[in-house]
């Protein structure tokens, strides 16, 4: 008797949640009240809103709220992908990377990871298996992955999220404030190991770099924004890193003969040029935007390269040096 009690219960709740995402839907970009859907279906507001919550947070439905209002999201899913093994392998490579540099585990990529998997040649599943398994021994940050989940879903609908930001990291005592975003891109950082959101603030009336980590919550709106007459790809591909809202500054460094061969190797920026010198060192000039991200990749050259230009940051790295230099003195 009691587990027909509880397959009754599983369905009549099936059976709501489904009246409650036909309702929203056809509802479309306006939504709806709590009020309204309860109306609707014959059911008090209290399990309605119990229903909604259950449905964005546990089932993971790309539901959004904004001012009271309730719907559902046109894009919450794609269709599936048809890959060339080099194609599934592009992915696979690219999902690896992401999955090195992350500090928690993330369900989402893991998820990639065993779809991509499947139909590979046993050697490389073997491979995708145990990267998985070196993935879920990391924590698991319920907060950021449902950020993500829903930051990513805005992006993709072009839909103005509401988000509460805290800065103390960089301004300790100044407490967390709320922006209205136009999300357009979601980047992650090598050098810090996080993910970014870029967007147009509407408070500072520019686009702004906002680290997800330090995203307190996310609230999806009612409104839309146009498409950024910029590319903002093409603008982020001008940041040494994340950062590309910064003026432009021209950064010259000169690499000494023992590392020269090594740093000409690479490209480090689209707009690097090189000049080999006769004594074997190496001048090295990009424009970029700031230097706030390109003054930990000179400093992990240690003695071995000199900055020439601009003044101010050959002043800060040289200070830094002798600062390190005190330190193990």
């Amino acid at each position: 008797m009691e587990v027909r009690e509880r397959a009754s219960a599983k369905r009549d709740r099936a059976g709501r949640y489904y009246r409650e995402l036909r309702f929203l839907e056809e509802r479309g970009d306006q939504g709806a009240r709590p009020e309204e859907i309860a109306a609707a279906i014959g059911m008090s507001r209290r399990t309605v809103y119990r229903d909604l919550q259950a449905l964005q947070e546990e089932m993971e439905v790309p539901l959004w709220s904004d001012e009271g209002r309730w719907g559902v999201s046109e894009k919450g899913f794609l269709p599936p992908l048809k890959l060339t093994l080099a194609e599934a392998m592009a992915v696979f490579l690219s999902a690896r990377l992401m999955a090195r540099f992350a500090d928690e585990y993330d369900p989402d990529l893991a998820g990639a990871f065993q779809k991509v998997a499947v139909g590979l040649p046993p050697v490389l599943a073997d491979h995708v298996a145990r990267t998985l398994e070196v993935m879920a021994r990391r924590p698991l940050d319920e907060r950021m992955r449902g950020h993500v989940r829903l930051l990513t879903q805005a992006w993709a609908d072009r839909r103005i999220v509401k988000i509460t930001y805290d800065p103390a990291a960089y301004d300790p005592g100044r407490p967390p404030r709320e922006a209205r975003v136009h999300p357009y891109l979601i980047e992650p950082s090598s050098t810090t190991h996080a993910l970014y959101l870029i967007g147009f603030d509407e408070a500072r009336g520019a686009v702004r770099t906002f680290k997800i980590e330090r995203i307190l919550s996310v609230e999806p709106t009612t409104r839309t924004f146009e498409a950024p007459e910029v590319g903002v790809v093409e603008q982020a591909g001008r940041a040494w890193d994340i950062i590309a809202d910064q003026a432009e500054v021209e950064v010259v460094l000169r690499f000494g003969p023992a590392v020269a061969s090594r740093v000409a190797e690479a490209t480090w920026h689209p707009s690097q040029r090189l000049e080999p010198e006769g004594d074997g060192s190496l001048v090295w000039r990009a424009i970029v935007p700031g230097t706030v991200e390109i003054r930990f990749w000179i400093l992990s050259w240690g003695p071995d390269v000199e900055v020439l230009s601009p003044p101010e940051l050959r002043t800060e790295i040289a200070e830094r040096l002798r600062a390190a230099a005190r330190t193990y003195s």
